[in-house]
């Protein structure tokens, strides 16, 4: 099964949070970006110590900018790979205030590139996993329609293919994007 998050979970630390729990590693990569590319540590693996949860991201030619890259999918593998501990072991709590006033009270959906998407993605994981991948299921606990719960849910072309592999393997209809 997948491993439970720390309280609270990875995404919902802000980013010195997050940053406080990781260790940063800059290496070189090949490819294009030609002399400079090849010859500085350009390329960033960031590692979730906690969960061991790693991302990286090196098609930039500034650390910076691949640092943030690896931030943001760091944030996004938290999500997918690791479960709050009510999952296996617990009630099942209310939906969150953050799910409340930005998924379940607005009409518009959340931007991938928001910084709560991944928090909120973790949220509505966790719902999918407890109730054994049944969007449906998963909805009414988070107070949300299936058809809306679903968007959210493959609204990331790689967390729809990620979610489609353990509902594959289990006998059901992959979902939608």
């Amino acid at each position: 099964m997948l491993p439970a998050a720390p309280s609270p979970h990875p995404c919902q630390l802000d980013e010195a949070g997050l940053m406080a729990q990781c260790r940063l590693t800059f290496t070189r990569r090949g490819g294009p970006g030609g002399q400079h590319r090849n010859k500085v540590e350009s390329a960033v693996v960031v590692t979730h110590v906690p969960t061991q949860v790693l991302a990286e991201a090196s098609e930039r030619r500034d650390q910076s900018q691949n640092r943030r890259v690896a931030l943001d999918r760091l944030r996004r593998q938290l999500a997918w790979c690791v479960r709050s501990p009510w999952v296996d072991a617990g009630p099942r709590p209310e939906p969150s205030a953050l799910w409340l006033t930005r998924y379940a009270q607005t009409r518009g959906s959340v931007s991938l590139e928001h910084w709560d998407f991944p928090t909120l993605l973790a949220e509505a994981l966790d719902h999918l996993v407890a109730d054994r991948w049944e969007v449906s299921t998963a909805a009414q606990h988070l107070g949300v329609s299936t058809g809306r719960l679903s968007k959210l849910l493959t609204a990331d072309r790689l967390t729809c293919e990620w979610i489609n592999r353990h509902r594959l393997a289990l006998g059901m209809p992959a979902l939608r994007a």
